[in-house]
């Protein structure tokens, strides 16, 4: 279901969408106040302890309250996903991957050169992080999309998002929402910010570069992703050493 946004007022906008069906599809637009009812509806819908999908820089993603156990098992079970996987966690600002994040290990300056952008970076976790959300790990990947919808929620609901794509585990991720229409149903609300990745097919599908930085002066790529080449770049710049290399030359 499309809503109709010219001439939207904010206060009609909202009281629209919280007559609509669960799992409306909601236009996120390019007009900022269509776009600022639109994140103020999933603020109030991720409060709420529901789960909804939105766009990133890479790929639609399911998101919930990262501090609402709740949330994160009701986000589990939509995505069919085991419960000793751990999800990532979204927040809005660089500098909010300290909150979540033991960052102090980290050359001055790496994380804004890798951040905002399509990275997740693993760091041990703070114990700000519910301790709820992968409970068996003493580390947690931390993004900050280059998205400003995503990054306009994360800011508004004052909270880190856990955030996983959006399609059932091992099924192709989604660069449109009716990829993931039979996902709906279990869905808040869908916020359409239309097709993605159309400015690197070859790799649009593979989601975020994964890396983990916590151990000092080292760095391993978990997953290859959309930005690989960047991110090696950015690591060698600050002088960082593959943890996969530095074992090598030890046991050889």
């Amino acid at each position: 279901m499309n809503v109709p946004t010219a001439g939207v007022n904010n206060s009609w906008f909202l009281y629209f969408i919280s007559k609509m069906r669960v799992s409306s599809r909601v236009p996120v637009g390019n007009g900022e106040e269509v776009r600022t009812s639109a994140v103020a509806l999933a603020c109030r819908l991720l409060k709420e302890g529901n789960i909804i999908a939105l766009p990133t820089d890479t790929i639609y993603g399911l998101a919930a309250c990262a501090q609402d156990t709740g949330a994160v098992r009701k986000l589990y079970g939509v995505k069919g996903r085991d419960s000793a996987k751990p999800l990532a966690v979204c927040v809005g600002e660089v500098d909010d991957v300290r909150l979540w994040g033991k960052a102090d290990i980290l050359p001055d300056g790496l994380l804004k050169a890798l951040l905002p952008g399509p990275v997740t970076v693993i760091l041990e976790r703070t114990p700000l992080l519910n301790i709820e959300l992968n409970p068996s790990c003493a580390k947690v990947g931390v993004r900050v999309p280059n998205h400003p919808f995503v990054r306009q929620i994360a800011q508004g609901i004052d909270t880190p998002l856990a955030l996983t794509s959006a399609n059932l585990s091992n099924e192709p991720s989604s660069l449109n929402p009716k990829e993931f229409e039979h996902l709906w149903p279990q869905l808040a609300a869908v916020f359409d910010g239309g097709p993605l990745g159309s400015d690197q097919p070859s790799s649009s599908r593979a989601g975020s570069t994964v890396v983990d930085l916590s151990v000092e002066g080292r760095y391993h790529v978990v997953r290859n992703g959309s930005a690989l080449l960047q991110t090696l770049d950015v690591l060698n710049r600050f002088e960082l050493k593959s943890l996969h290399d530095t074992k090598n030359s030890a046991v050889g």
